[in-house]
């Protein structure tokens, strides 16, 4: 038997990307079950889209694509790892990693 997976409310697990080769996280998305199940089937990332409630196969539009190299579940089944070859930026805004914004003591949100 498989790994039990939990699903927040809306049916959909938080899903980090991290780059295969170097380890540096990449961004995070969302997947229901028939997102992570097309993922393992094809071994392309596919995401919820929770502002457009639609499946979206990273890099299908902007060439910017994942290939998964592996699917990690943590140790409480609530969140997901997909270590993956990223060709070009994974951020929408164009740069390699969502996560270039550092904070510092005093900032808030």
């Amino acid at each position: 038997m498989g790994p039990q997976l939990k699903f927040n409310t809306d049916g959909l697990l938080p899903v980090v990307a991290q780059d295969a080769s170097t380890g540096e996280v990449l961004m995070l998305a969302w997947m229901d079950t028939e997102a992570l199940r097309r993922t393992l089937a094809t071994g392309r990332a596919t995401y919820w889209s929770r502002s457009r409630s639609e499946y979206w196969v990273k890099g299908e539009t902007s060439g910017n694509t994942q290939s998964v190299q592996s699917v990690h579940l943590d140790c409480d089944g609530d969140s997901i790892l997909l270590r993956v070859d990223q060709s070009g930026a994974a951020c929408h805004t164009g740069s390699r990693s969502c996560f270039y914004t550092e904070l510092r003591d005093g900032d808030t949100a």
